[in-house]
This record gives C-alpha cells, sequence and structure tokens, in this order.
C-alpha cells in the first residue's frame, strides 16, 4: 500500500527534513509535514505523492499530541512566508537538531567516522539578528505590500512586523510603504508588466544606519525623488538610498545597472573590530554577531605567525582575510580570492579602512587564482553552499598548508569536502555548528583541519 491524495491519518512524527517539516512513516511512504514537530501526534490530510519514490507531503490539520518544545512563533506571517519555518520550536532544540544534522553528513563517509562534532554556538540574539531585508513588491486594496513569496507560489506574503529582521528594518520597510503609495509609485506586475517597484532591499549595519536599494523595471520612474525624499524624513536612519533597474523577466533580484538617489552608495559595518564597506549588491552573512564569533575561531585555529603566508578562498567582501590580517598587527601576507569583481573592490576598500597594507585580494576562479600561489601556511575556506570545486581541493593540497579552517553553509557539500581532503593527507580535527540563523533550518558549520 502507499499514501494517496487527499487521504487523511494519524502521523507519529519522528525528525525533521533538511526544509524543516516534520516527517512520519505511513503506508510505505516518508510524510513530510510543515510546522509539526519530532514527537508529536499529529493528523494531517495528503497532498502530495511523490511519483518517482516512496515519499509524500501532507498538511497538518490537528495537532492531538503536542512536543513539549513547541512554541509560540514570534512572527505574524509564520507557516505562511516560508522563511523562518522552526520558530514553533524551542532554540535549544534547534540547536540540538542542527548538531545532529552535521552529525548524520559526517557519517555518511567512513573516513569521517569519530570526527567530534561540538555543541552548536548560539546566536546572541535569537530575533531582530538579520542585517538585511530582501522584500519583493506586491499590491493588494490599492496599497504597496512588501513582503516574501509564499512557497512554491509567487503570491506575495506580507512581512510587516517581520521579528526576525533588525529593528530599524521593519520601521523603514513600514515608512517606505507609506512613501511609495503617497508618491504613487507603484508595484511591478510580472504578468502585465505595468508598474515600476520590484524589490526592496534594506541593510543595517551594527550603528542602525540603513542602505535602501529600490529595484525598478525602468530607469526613469515618475515619484520616486518624492519618495526617497518622504522616507529619508521620516527615517534619519537611512543614510543612503540606489536604484537598480532590472527590465528583465523572472525573480533575479538585481539588473546591471545601479546610480545613487541620495546619501551615500555603499554601507559601511563592523564585523568583531573589523570595519566593511558593503556596496549594494554585496553578500554578507546574515548574522553579523555569529559571523564575529566564527571569524574569530578561524583566527584562533589559523593562529597565524608574523611572516606567514595565508590564503582566503572564497573570499567575498573580504571579512575572514581582514580579521586574520588584523589579528596579526598586519604582520601576515593575506590573498584573497573571489570571483566577483564589486565584492573585490569592497574588499580592497575595507582594508584600507582599516589600515592594512599586506592583505591584497584579488578577482577571478578559485582554483584557477591557487594555481598561482606557491605557499600557503593556511588556507581558508568558505564556498556557497555547493562546495569546493574538485579543482579547488586539489590546489589546496598542493599547497600542503599546516592549517585549513573551512566555513560552511551546507553539511552534505561540507562533509563531501572533508572526506576528499582527508584521503589528500589532513585530518579533521573537529566540526561546530553555528546558529547563523535561528528559527530557520540553515545549518553553518566550521571545520578545522591539519596536515
Amino acid at each position: 500500500m502507499t499514501a494517496k491524495d487527499g487521504e487523511t491519518a494519524t502521523l507519529a512524527c519522528d525528525d525533521l527534513d533538511d526544509e524543516g517539516a516534520a516527517t512520519a512513516t505511513f503506508e510505505g511512504a516518508r510524510v513530510h509535514v510543515a510546522c509539526a514537530l519530532p514527537g508529536e501526534r499529529v493528523r494531517a490530510t495528503v497532498t502530495h505523492v511523490s511519483s518517482h519514490r516512496p515519499e509524500a507531503w501532507a498538511r497538518l490539520d490537528e495537532i492531538e499530541a503536542p512536543s513539549p518544545d513547541r512554541r509560540a512563533p514570534a512572527c505574524p506571517a509564520y507557516g505562511s512566508c516560508g522563511g523562518c519555518v522552526l520558530q514553533h520550536l524551542d532554540v535549544a532544540a534547534q540547536r540540538a537538531w542542527k548538531e545532529a544534522r552535521v552529525r548524520r553528513a559526517l557519517v555518511a563517509h567512513p573516513v569521517l567516522a569519530g570526527v567530534a562534532v561540538a555543541p552548536a554556538v548560539a546566536s546572541p540574539k535569537d530575533l531582530g539578528y538579520r542585517n538585511r531585508s530582501k522584500l519583493v513588491a506586491s499590491g493588494a486594496r490599492g496599497r504597496l505590500v512588501l513582503g516574501a513569496f509564499a512557497p512554491r507560489s509567487h503570491a506575495v506574503v506580507d512581512l510587516t512586523g517581520c521579528r526576525i529582521a533588525e529593528p530599524p528594518l521593519d520601521d523603514v520597510a513600514t515608512a517606505l510603504r507609506a512613501a511609495a503609495d503617497a508618491a504613487g509609485v507603484a508595484p511591478h506586475d510580472e504578468l502585465t508588466r505595468v508598474g515600476d517597484l520590484r524589490h526592496v532591499v534594506l541593510r543595517a549595519n551594527a550603528e542602525g544606519q540603513v542602505h535602501a536599494i529600490l529595484v525598478t523595471a525602468r530607469a526613469e520612474v515618475t515619484g520616486l525623488d518624492a519618495l526617497v525624499d518622504a522616507l529619508r524624513t521620516a527615517r534619519p536612519e537611512v543614510v543612503g538610498v540606489v536604484q537598480n533597474v532590472n527590465s528583465s523577466r523572472g525573480n533575479v533580484i538585481f539588473g546591471h545597472e545601479t546610480r545613487a538617489l541620495a546619501g551615500v552608495g555603499t554601507l559601511e559595518d563592523r564585523v568583531g573590530d573589523v570595519k566593511l564597506r558593503l556596496s549594494p549588491g554585496a553578500f554578507f552573512q546574515a548574522n553579523r554577531d555569529v559571523a564575529a564569533l566564527a571569524y574569530a575561531a578561524i583566527a584562533r585555529a589559523v593562529d597565524a605567525h608574523p611572516g606567514e603566508a595565508v590564503v582566503d578562498a572564497y573570499g567575498g567582501v573580504g571579512g575572514i582575510a581582514l580579521t586574520l590580517a588584523q589579528a596579526s598587527g598586519d604582520r601576515l601576507d593575506v590573498l584573497g580570492i573571489e570571483e566577483h569583481a564589486a565584492a573585490t573592490a569592497d574588499a580592497t576598500a575595507s582594508a584600507a579602512l582599516n589600515g592594512i597594507t599586506r592583505a591584497r585580494f584579488v578577482t577571478g576562479d578559485v582554483a584557477t587564482c591557487l594555481r598561482d600561489v606557491a605557499r600557503a601556511d593556511a588556507v581558508v575556506l568558505n564556498p556557497p553552499r555547493k562546495g569546493c570545486d574538485p579543482a579547488v581541493l586539489t590546489e589546496v593540497a598542493r599547497l600542503r598548508p599546516r592549517t585549513i579552517a573551512y566555513l560552511s553553509c551546507d553539511p552534505d557539500t561540507l562533509a563531501r569536502d572533508l572526506a576528499a581532503l582527508v584521503e589528500r593527507g589532513f585530518a579533521v580535527e573537529g566540526v561546530v555548528p553555528l546558529d547563523m540563523m535561528p528559527h530557520t533550518p540553515h545549518v553553518e558549520a566550521l571545520a578545522i583541519l591539519r596536515r
């Protein structure tokens, strides 16, 4: 037998999947139930059955026996926005699940048997930690809505009152909605191609200053100047507003044309004691407090000495490289490699902000740039979710660094790459999960390897 669409069942949930939904076994299928928790008995209705494997998805109808770890969600949009899907789970239980998630990824590789996984590092803030809000512009009942696409949908969920974003961001978004409505700047409709405003991206720094990016479907937008003036009058913490033009179809946020409308064109932030310049589209860790903890842990593990050489691969805007350089008193040769030119420019500018002279940054494919490196006493890897290209691991092994620090945002690709490095003569000293994004199933982890 197998589960059927529309079938209602009582399920005993036993785990969470990688997306944060509870799982249970029913009629020979693994069933995923969003908003349920391990240890709960629930009534649910099957909404989709896979035609490829014994797997199904169900809608939660009733919680017959709740978990003692169940908590009241903080956000009004919980359950519909699809972002922070673990708000109903106690944060300590979230961290325990993230530790188990890392262990599960490691044990899939026999060469990693016995690798120690430390308790997950807690975020100093469970709410109000996210320093960037990426909002979709839509319309409802004649007013602008700024929100997020509902899961597997183009329906936009209003994110007014979001508790995950740093406190200035929701207030700025509320003021921006009012300013846009008053100025007559309408949201863009992707089907009719009518309207102008597509996305709003807000970034806050450690001092509470905010930078706003208005993504529009065309360059000339009637009422845009009035919107900007009203926004900056209502919210003085908005230190800069830029316009990005994206006339393409689809859900890619940014286009290729950006211009400053008012105030500063970039935002200066701080992670630990390092100042960083962030251009409008720059990637930066969503939780600067946990990023600071991770970067400090990397600096301790690397323990670089004056005159040594360190490579920071996938270096982004230079946060890790500059933390290492600063920890050495600028007596360390640091090379940052990043494929995005704008990030390299930010890193170079940030080095100047911090008075660091011996850190340099290059733009290019990581593996290709590593081939030009003759020596590295330590290597830092901080790749995107897909992990390191095999050619990158080959080049790292060629350099034979005494220490590798690998900061990962995906346990499965981390485990895969650690196994490859072990086979090349490195030993994993340990792995530390970091709760970079509480209330989400996102798992960050730092692994330290020694030659």
